[in-house]
């Protein structure tokens, strides 16, 4: 018996030294400026309020994104938002570009993917009542169509 709680003390004091050398490697939380950010436009206010934290270069970087292993997840999922969607870049996109993402901005909420339940469970701002996902679908709609025009 002596022995199993000796080899548990082991390993805890292992993975504690492990998780303390785990904080010197330090996540980029560096916000980007702003190029070229979104027009003013009828569902901004709740992409601001909902999106932007994560597809924007106006991250507010939570307490937990000095923490790791959790900022690398943090870090990791900043990075590949802003690599997919960025509205802080929305004006430099070219037409056809902005026309693919705002296809792919209609298909992420009208299949509920966005924003990610994990990222909603934290963040509770991020959620989109059924009138915001409309909205967001009609500025969708409207963007393309004056786009084409």
């Amino acid at each position: 018996m002596k022995r199993v709680s000796q080899g548990l003390k082991v390993i805890i004091l292992l993975l504690v030294v492990v998780l303390l050398l785990a904080q010197l490697i330090r996540i980029d939380k560096s916000n980007p400026p702003v190029r070229s950010d979104l027009a003013s436009g009828s569902a901004k206010p709740v992409l601001q309020r909902a999106c932007y934290n994560c597809h924007s270069n106006e991250t507010t970087w939570p307490w937990y994104s000095s923490v790791a292993p959790a900022s690398w997840l943090v870090g990791r999922d900043v990075r590949e938002a802003r690599s997919h969607l960025n509205f802080s870049e929305w004006g430099a996109y070219d037409s056809g570009a902005r026309s693919h993402k705002l296809r792919g901005i209609a298909e992420e909420i009208q299949g509920g993917d966005m924003p990610p339940w994990y990222y909603s469970f934290v963040h509770r701002d991020s959620r989109l009542s059924a009138s915001e996902r409309n909205q967001i679908l009609a500025w969708v709609t409207e963007t393309i169509r004056s786009e084409t025009k």
